[in-house]
């Protein structure tokens, strides 16, 4: 667990939302047990570096309150399709977990994860991603503009790995993997990782 938890020296304020009083209490209690994140309530969960959120299903009003949040969002979804994944994530989610997967391990990985700006999505859903309707994909990347470094870079961001999981993979350094990151989130005018992952698997760069 210590490995999974190790983002900095601070404590990441996190977040939990939910209708349901009872799922609330059980994501709170699975994230307290680790020692890098801090359950926040009240006035201090808006601005939350992570907010948890537990719905039935990916709709309006879900994806229209992760645009609104500061912070990073994980979704937790009862049941969940590719095109309401790819919705999610064009609209900021940096973290999707099906209600049946989301044991504390995986919730907490997900949360840590969205903290530095990663993006984690069911593998299972990563395929069939390419074939769901989304947003338009922007013609750079449409053309091909990904160097085979950041095509590589990007489909480990994909496969939920935290950067120095991926810089070890890479043999890069983790402040290569940041830049690389943030050079493909700017060049293309994405808004996150996660709006980059999306828009490769649109355009079938990954």
């Amino acid at each position: 667990m210590e490995q999974i938890c190790a983002v900095d020296s601070a404590l990441v304020p996190v977040a939990v939302v939910a209708r349901d009083p009872m799922l609330e209490a059980g994501a709170a209690s699975a994230l307290r047990a680790c020692p890098e994140l801090v359950v926040v309530e009240g006035e201090a969960a808006e601005s939350a570096r992570v907010a948890v959120v537990l719905v039935d299903a990916v709709d309006r009003e879900v994806l229209d309150l992760a645009r609104a949040r500061r912070g990073a969002v994980v979704l937790v979804v009862a049941e969940v399709t590719a095109v309401q994944a790819l919705h999610a994530v064009l609209a900021g989610v940096r973290g999707l977990l099906r209600r049946r997967d989301a044991d504390a391990r995986r919730l907490t990985r997900a949360v840590m994860a969205a903290a530095v700006g990663d993006c984690t999505v069911p593998p299972d859903l990563l395929d069939r991603l390419q074939g769901a309707v989304g947003e338009p994909v922007s013609p750079a990347l449409a053309g091909g503009g990904l160097s085979e470094r950041e095509r590589a870079v990007l489909a480990l961001v994909a496969e939920g790995r935290e950067t120095g999981e991926i810089a070890k993979e890479l043999c890069y350094s983790p402040r290569t993997v940041t830049t690389v990151v943030h050079d493909i989130t700017r060049r293309f005018r994405l808004r996150n990782r996660a709006h980059a992952v999306a828009y490769a698997l649109r355009a079938g760069l990954l």
